[in-house]
């Protein structure tokens, strides 16, 4: 039984020009101790899938789903309280701005504790360990003495760490992570991404991990959804996404990264830009901007299924 089952997971937001579809018939699974990636350009729908699945999305915001399974548990319909009992608990998420999910005027180990009070059963002294040993297992130095710092008094990376012990302080089974390495340099970065490798083999502790960049999930997601314009058009092992990409969007993406292995060959990045969600065109959504678009892409591409592979194109390379 998988952890997770999202299956036809729809967003939509009225607004004055009528409603606008964010996320569209997003479907996918996962299983206990395995990390999920979800990659995009921006406007492409990846965090409001995290959004939605985390229930916090207000009107005019809708969010419908055919199957949305936690734990064998149906979530559609579950009560605010609930959902309260869940978020923190079972379900985290990590931000990309840490000061979002960090209170600027209470030190670090009293926002930690409070999440272990809230949530838990646990005493104080309970709480104070498990903050400690939370701080420890994302890498932070001394966290005894981080414990009563002030976040303003931690660089962007320290930040990010005490915003993921945060997340994990309840030994969560599911982790949503919304670009939380973008804005830290790559030294950071591959800290932190060793950290999430390092916790979800150790603790069973699955991930969803969302990212702008390819190379960020290479080495440390399972799985690979490509999501552009609020559709997954390709899903599947990382390794062979990666390795032999069969939407033309996703070796789009591909080319347009650096490689050490191709020096001197020009990117290839690719035209035009993601289209506004008021305004898609019909059919395939990535037709303006593929080269092997045809007449036969303005109706809506079938899911087509290869193994553990699934994409939705007429012309797959």
């Amino acid at each position: 039984m998988s952890l997770l089952t999202v299956g036809g997971l729809r967003t939509r937001f009225k607004t004055p020009a009528g409603w606008v579809t964010a996320v569209d018939n997003v479907s996918f699974s996962l299983d206990k101790g395995r990390i999920l990636g979800i990659v995009g350009e921006s406007g492409s729908g990846k965090s409001v899938t995290a959004m939605s699945l985390m229930n916090l999305l207000d009107p005019p915001a809708v969010v419908e789903a055919d199957e949305l399974r936690f734990c064998g548990e149906s979530l559609q319909g579950a009560t605010p309280r609930q959902w309260n009992a869940i978020r923190g608990r079972r379900i985290a998420m990590v931000f990309q701005d840490p000061m979002m999910s960090l209170n600027p005027v209470m030190r670090v180990g009293a926002q930690l504790m409070e999440t272990v009070l809230v949530h838990g059963h646990a005493g104080k002294h309970e709480a104070r360990a498990r903050a400690v040993d939370a701080l420890r297992t994302v890498g932070i130095p001394a966290p005894e003495e981080r414990m009563n710092a002030y976040p303003h008094e931690l660089s962007g990376g320290m930040r990010q760490r005490v915003a993921i012990a945060n997340a994990i302080i309840n030994r969560p089974e599911l982790v949503i992570a919304d670009e939380p390495t973008t804005a830290l340099d790559v030294t950071i970065q591959a800290q932190i991404l060793f950290e999430a490798r390092r916790l979800s083999r150790e603790s069973g502790t699955a991930m969803i991990w969302i990212t702008h960049d390819l190379a960020v999930v290479k080495d440390l997601a399972d799985d690979l959804c490509v999501m552009y314009a609020g559709r997954v058009v390709e899903h599947g092992p990382v390794a062979e996404v990666i390795r032999h990409p069969r939407h033309p969007y996703t070796r789009g993406l591909l080319e347009s990264l650096p490689s050490g292995r191709a020096t001197g060959r020009r990117l290839r990045p690719i035209p035009g830009a993601t289209p506004p969600l008021q305004s898609l065109p019909p059919g395939c959504t990535f037709a303006p901007r593929c080269a092997a678009a045809s007449v036969q892409c303005q109706s809506v591409p079938p899911t087509c299924t290869e193994g553990r592979r699934s994409f939705r194109c007429f012309h797959p390379v």
